[in-house]
């Protein structure tokens, strides 16, 4: 494509790339339409990209004349490897969408499905059919399919409808109103048993996504009164059966933004969570995973019942200790605040004798002597302190090591 010359006017202005199907904005200039779809309705713009001017409205015009222009030239350039851009279909607008979602409404289970797969089929097409199918109501109209088949035998139906829920990639506003509208917890409710159909994998990594969503935009009062023990319970399941990486780290972030509020942590500490996490830190090679799996247990770590897990599990320390100074600046300095407060607020003389033995110890020196942050290593030189009467001059520590051991 390098050595053909194309005309310059059958470019998007965006891409810079041959327009498949040109739209004109209010201002007068074309784009192609997945261009400029994703300007302005995933990246929220409001501008004109070429002429900076605000678009008091968002209606794109197809622009017939230069289509049929670029197809003609496609076709004499087929030669050279040109292939001819198809004539693209109309999209859906509003009404046509608000007519189906009012069709469905009477539908039998298998005709149901069918118009899912139709409305799924719209959503993956343009960023605009997504904006279009928000607007028109879809949104409040799959969560109140979701309820009303909310059991395995209606797999299919769930499938299909949270499907198109994760592929909208909803608003704010549209999320706060959904929880507003379904009296708060009810939607949330939905989620968490779709949660417990153990052999529906992908229904659970959706349903995962789409709670993570819904906390992201909660208040405080929900992530406190929302955030029930069966929630974490599932939560923890999704991350112990490694549905999918995606559904991995949707679990990992929907902890993180819970935990910090009223009694939940010790809710994910009674729903596994510590253990689960300690285990998959023990296999995680990807640094983001691992990075918010100390994320986490830093935050349950926080609290009693979330130490005693993390000291229950034979290889709790040794791991959280291991990965200091192998991931990334932010992984070793949430480790060093794990086991700041197991250091402070744990430490039984047997705890301390493990920490000494699993080489823990060891590693707080080096931090002081490698490059780690500065609050990284002044938090280790305060743990070191804090029971050099135990530690210092231990045999457990390398000679090479000691002389890092920070003086009382």
């Amino acid at each position: 494509m390098e050595e053909i010359d194309v005309p310059t006017h059958f470019l998007c202005p965006i891409s810079l790339q041959l327009m498949r199907d040109p739209v004109t904005v209010s201002t007068g200039i074309t784009y192609d339409r997945e261009t400029i779809e994703r300007w302005l309705f995933s990246c929220n713009n409001n501008s004109c990209p070429v002429t900076k001017q605000v678009l008091l409205e968002t209606d794109l015009t197809p622009n017939h004349t230069l289509r049929r222009l670029i197809q003609a030239w496609c076709t004499l350039n087929a030669s050279l490897g040109i292939e001819r851009i198809p004539t693209p279909k109309p999209p859906v607008d509003k009404t046509q969408i608000v007519k189906i979602l009012n069709d469905a409404k009477t539908l039998p289970q298998m005709q149901l499905i069918k118009c899912l797969r139709r409305l799924r089929s719209i959503a993956l097409q343009s960023e605009r059919n997504r904006s279009c199918l928000e607007s028109a109501g879809a949104v409040e109209f799959l969560s109140t399919i979701i309820k009303n088949y909310n059991s395995e035998e209606h797999n299919l139906v769930i499938d299909e409808a949270l499907s198109i829920l994760c592929h909208l990639n909803i608003s704010e506003r549209c999320l706060k109103n959904l929880i507003i509208n379904n009296n708060g917890d009810e939607f949330v409710e939905s989620l968490v048993q779709i949660l417990k159909h153990e052999k529906n994998y992908q229904s659970r990594a959706y349903a995962t996504i789409l709670l993570k969503s819904i906390f992201d935009v909660a208040d405080p009062t929900q992530l406190m009164t929302s955030a029930k023990l069966e929630l974490f319970t599932e939560i923890v399941k999704v991350l112990r059966n490694q549905i999918s990486q995606q559904a991995a780290k949707a679990a990992l972030k929907l902890l993180m933004e819970l935990c910090p509020w009223g009694r939940n942590r010790i809710k994910a500490v009674e729903g596994g969570a510590v253990s689960a996490l300690i285990d998959l830190l023990l296999d995680v090679t990807e640094k983001r995973a691992c990075e918010l799996i100390l994320n986490v247990l830093d935050q349950l770590c926080r609290c009693a019942e979330g130490r005693a897990e993390l000291l229950k599990h034979g290889a709790g320390l040794a791991i959280v200790s291991k990965k200091i100074l192998r991931v990334s600046h932010v992984a070793s300095d949430r480790a060093v605040r794990i086991l700041s407060s197991v250091c402070r607020f744990s430490a039984t003389p047997r705890v301390l004798q493990e920490i000494l033995q699993v080489g823990v110890v060891s590693k707080l020196c080096l931090v002081l002597q490698v490059d780690a942050s500065f609050k990284t290593k002044e938090k280790a030189k305060e743990i070191l302190k804090l029971h050099s009467r135990v530690w210092r001059g231990s045999s457990c520590i390398p000679t090479h090591l000691l002389s890092a051991y920070p003086s009382s």
